[in-house]
């Protein structure tokens, strides 16, 4: 009986699977900042949008009698947590598909 990975072992499966980061594999940890720096920005810019629509439908449910302006504070509110929660679960979405392909 052969068996057809009788030499192989974890290691050179996954060394083989690895991703090639090309040029951007000499970065190393300024790489890594950089995208914590983004994912940072990005989630304060999703949490002002969604204090904004917060902002927004108290001031046109109550002082402006506005129920077009409330409306449009919560699909702000909702868009804003929702990039929040996304860009927050962005790592453990790319380890699962990773890990998936490996």
């Amino acid at each position: 009986m052969l068996l057809a990975a009788e030499k192989g072992d974890i290691t050179t499966i996954i060394g083989g699977i690895a991703p090639d980061w090309g040029p951007f594999g000499t970065l190393g940890n300024e790489a890594r900042v950089m995208v914590e720096v983004v994912m940072a920005v990005a989630i304060l810019l999703c949490l002002g949008i969604a204090i904004w629509g917060a902002a927004k439908q108290r001031i046109g449910a109550t002082a402006l009698r506005d129920t077009f302006s409330a409306e449009q504070g919560k699909g702000l509110i909702i868009a804003g947590l929702t990039g929040v929660f996304i860009i927050g679960s962005l790592g453990t979405l790319f380890t699962i598909v990773y890990g998936m392909a490996v």
